[in-house]
């Protein structure tokens, strides 16, 4: 793996999407190991400090709301930053970032620590510290999610995808249990402490990832609110993607739920102390641990679309469970059947979300589907919080029971991307334009057109393959499209679309993919005249770049 990534080739380009893999296989490449196993310690330490907080929390305010806004104030920053950060993802060093926002977040902790070690930590204080480090883990997710295929082949995705999840949810298991034993022997300070502590190995791990060298780009890097406009227009055109997006909203707010109020009803309904709650938020991740295993089998035998539902009906099973919990054995069986429906979900939901994207738009990509969980996330839980301090913890427990069964026949017709789908690798086809002067990259906008001569007689299927054609202009780049017919000349066509400059066209050739190439030859075979004649029309007047309005 370290001399491929030395040749800057992408191990996905090798290999058929369609090939099968062993779950374990991903761990034969070095530097997935490593980085697998420094980001699970990292993980048990991040659970640790979450689990410390939110019991703190009921120290501090023991109002419902309060409570609920220490996951509010860990998801929303995912929120708010997440497709900034996946435009940083896409245009800048990937490890460098990684690097230096890892450095900053053990900065973070380190203070944070230092205030809950001297009793000076406030509710306000701890939401503003748990929001900061949100914000850190915002600004890393899509380029740790992002870099994953450059560190497997693209047969051994599905695997690598599952074994982070598996990795998440033992941190996820391990650290809330040791947490409240930590607690209990060494005080409230010390898991913010050993959080802090993690990060080093994260750090150490991406300084020797950047001896196996990076990919060197062949045009230069987009803009920082360009890269976010263009990621946006791709993710509205990107159908799979939609539909992946939409299976996330119908599930993340309703299940978050149960993150939100679990320390309530640990202390409240099952009257339980910190090592209850440690307990039961280990239950939870270590349902999901074991349930990754099963995740294989169950797919095969009940596909995507019908194990997504499943898992929200587990969700919903669950959260009626927590509602009912007087009693850890009740609670226990609720985190058990959380953790199964969580990971079911979820793992299944970032695949497709993975599989949607072609990589010179995968962290903006993972970025908009990050923002939909966080989001979906942070809104639930402020929501179900109030809910609860209005109705109490059963009530809210049954409410979003009940929304999160509704969701399952509302959405059943999105279906989820598989890895039987199109080919997202760059296709290479599409030749470079030609220019008779001199061009400045940055002179915009661009127009091209290009005319078509069909027959008549095949205007209307013409017409439905180029409507399918425009989708995967505007995904790779084009903000602007549209078809024109001959009024005087029967069968004479012009599309055209729009870019923002000469230099964003150029990265359009490299932007298209097989699947693409697939739709532009289901055009051109209405073609009658030899090949299509392609025309790039230029703004006359140069000078900067004119900002392009969405049409």
């Amino acid at each position: 793996m370290a001399e491929e990534l030395r040749r800057g080739t992408d191990p996905a380009v090798e290999v058929s999407p369609g090939d099968d893999s062993s779950p374990w296989s991903p761990f034969r490449h070095s530097t997935f190991t490593v980085l697998w196993i420094a980001t699970v310690v990292s993980n048990i330490g991040t659970w640790m400090q979450n689990a410390a907080a939110g019991w703190l929390m009921t120290g501090l305010n023991p109002d419902p709301l309060f409570v609920a806004l220490v996951q509010v104030a860990t998801s929303l920053p995912m929120f708010l930053f997440v497709l900034p950060a996946g435009a940083l993802a896409d245009i800048i060093d990937r490890r460098h970032l990684l690097l230096a926002v890892q450095i900053a977040a053990a900065a973070i902790i380190a203070v944070l620590s230092i205030l809950v070690a001297t009793d000076r930590a406030t509710p306000l204080m701890l939401l503003a510290f748990t929001f900061l480090a949100g914000s850190a883990a915002a600004l890393i997710s899509p380029a740790w999610q992002a870099i994953v295929p450059q560190l497997v082949p693209r047969r051994e995705l599905s695997s690598a995808v599952a074994l982070n999840s598996v990795g998440f949810n033992v941190s996820r298991a391990v650290g809330p249990a040791l947490a409240g034993l930590i607690i209990a022997a060494m005080g409230l300070a010390a898991p913010f402490w050993l959080n802090a502590v993690s990060y080093l190995g994260v750090i150490a791990s991406l300084i020797w990832w950047h001896e196996s060298g990076s990919r060197t780009p062949h045009l230069p890097a987009e803009r920082f609110f360009s890269a976010i406009r263009i990621g946006l227009r791709h993710a509205r055109h990107n159908s799979h993607l939609r539909a992946t997006l939409l299976r996330a909203a119908g599930f993340f707010p309703f299940a978050s739920a149960y993150w939100a109020l679990l320390p309530l009803v640990a202390r409240h309904q099952v009257a339980g102390g910190p090592e209850v709650y440690g307990f039961l938020l280990g239950a939870i991740s270590a349902g999901a641990a074991g349930g990754a295993f099963g995740l294989p089998w169950l797919k095969s035998y009940m596909g995507a679309d019908k194990l997504v539902a499943a898992g929200t009906i587990g969700t919903a099973a669950a959260l009626v469970l927590f509602g009912l919990a007087r009693n850890q054995a009740t609670a226990l069986c609720a985190s058990l059947v959380a953790g199964v429906s969580w990971i079911a979900v979820l793992a299944t939901i970032n695949v497709s979300a993975q599989l949607a994207l072609p990589g010179w738009v995968r962290g903006r990509g993972l970025a908009v589907y990050a923002a939909v969980m966080f989001g979906g996330i942070s809104i639930g839980s402020g929501l179900w919080g109030q809910v609860a301090a209005l109705i109490g913890l059963p009530g809210a427990h049954f409410a979003a029971a009940a929304a999160a069964l509704a969701s399952v026949p509302l959405l059943w017709r999105k279906k989820l991307q598989t890895h039987h789908e199109a080919d997202l690798m760059p296709s290479m086809h599409w030749p470079a334009p030609v220019h008779s002067q001199e061009t400045d990259n940055e002179r915009g906008p661009l127009l091209v057109a290009v005319e078509y001569r069909i027959d008549p007689r095949n205007r209307n299927e013409f017409l439905h393959a180029l409507e399918r054609l425009s989708h995967a202009r505007r995904r790779d780049g084009a903000y602007g499209w549209g078809v024109f017919e001959d009024a005087a000349v029967d069968g004479r066509y012009l599309e055209i679309f729009l870019v923002e400059s000469w230099l964003e066209h150029l990265r359009q050739h490299e932007r298209v993919t097989n699947a693409d190439r697939l739709l532009q030859n289901a055009v051109h075979q209405f073609h009658i005249e030899g090949t299509p004649r392609v025309t790039h029309f230029i703004d006359s007047a140069p000078g900067e770049v004119r900002t392009p309005k969405e049409k």
